[in-house]
């Protein structure tokens, strides 16, 4: 990344943890645009599970690549590094200051220092792959610590779309793809990044997930909202479909899980996975952790005294 360059901020960090409340602010104060970095939130329709900002809560803040792909559409971490980086420069080109929010590492890290043009998808590969890990779950995971072990050690044993595709590039190429993801990225030019990442308490941030969660499945909640989704004709093995709280309201509507065991099961998956977005973030280089929640006062303002310095240093 470049020590000279136009400027741009990220707030990053778990989820629930206040990062759109900091991003409005910053935005607000500094004449800024908001690029949404949230893999879930990019497509239209989910609003609840995935603590999407209403439009009324935007305060008129641009925002960007949010509601912009249908639930059945394939959306790649490359796909929004190519459209976040077109996004970026409409926004420097206007003279404004690019906020990027959003708590999914791999998309910032595509999105700055580019990704590897990798095989396209093999789907006879993929369901040979797929037939193995259900009749042996965590077989997939195992395979690729066999082939890959970097790329093993940096995806969760539970997140079956990075493995497969971590395996498919290796079983495909025949090199592992953290070795083709090293050699191939293109790193975004002209900038210079200020990486914000919000570090509350852990127990008051999971006391507050599990509350968002207890909400999220309070009628009218996520189930409705899935339901809805649903009747609009979209499969219900879309790919956003998967995501924690989505796929709970799905087993709900199935009649697969009655509505407290589904609601248990996604707070605690929501905990695993903020646990897992600190331990990716404590990775990204030149980070500077703020402790607390992005509506705190002090946290603003120590946010607002680093991106005013940052801004001087242009």
């Amino acid at each position: 990344m470049s020590r000279t360059g136009s400027p741009l901020v990220a707030v990053v960090g778990p989820t629930g943890s206040g990062k759109s409340e900091l991003a409005l602010t910053l935005a607000e104060r500094f004449g800024g645009e908001i690029l949404n970095c949230d893999s879930v939130q990019v497509y239209r329709h989910f609003e609840i599970g995935t603590a999407k900002l209403p439009l009324s809560g935007r305060r008129g803040v641009p925002h960007h690549l949010l509601d912009c792909v249908d639930p059945d559409e394939l959306f790649t971490a490359g796909d929004y590094s190519r459209l976040g980086r077109s996004v970026l420069a409409g926004i420097l080109a206007r003279q404004r200051l690019p906020i990027i929010c959003g708590g999914t590492g791999f998309y910032l890290r595509a999105l700055l220092d580019g990704l590897f043009e990798g095989p396209p998808r093999d789907e006879e590969l993929r369901r040979r792959l797929l037939s193995r890990e259900g009749a042996r779950p965590g077989a997939m995971h195992r395979l690729l610590q066999r082939l890959d072990p970097q790329s093993a050690s940096r995806i969760h044993a539970n997140d079956t779309t990075k493995v497969l595709r971590a395996l498919e590039v290796r079983l495909l190429t025949r090199r592992p793809m953290s070795l083709l993801f090293q050699q191939g990225r293109s790193p975004l030019e002209g900038v210079r990044v200020l990486k914000l990442g919000l570090q509350p308490p852990r127990t008051e941030l999971y006391e507050r997930l599990n509350a968002r969660c207890e909400l999220m499945f309070t009628s009218p909640g996520i189930v409705e909202e899935v339901r809805g989704i649903l009747a609009l004709g979209y499969p219900a093995n879309a790919k956003p479909f998967e995501s924690i709280g989505y796929a709970q309201a799905l087993r709900v509507i199935h009649g697969q899980t009655e509505l407290a065991g589904a609601m248990d099961e996604a707070q605690r998956q929501t905990r695993q996975y903020a646990k897992r977005q600190w331990t990716w973030f404590r990775r990204e280089p030149d980070l500077i952790w703020l402790d607390g929640f992005g509506a705190a006062v002090s946290v603003q303002e120590r946010a607002i005294e680093l991106t005013r310095e940052f801004l001087a240093r242009v």
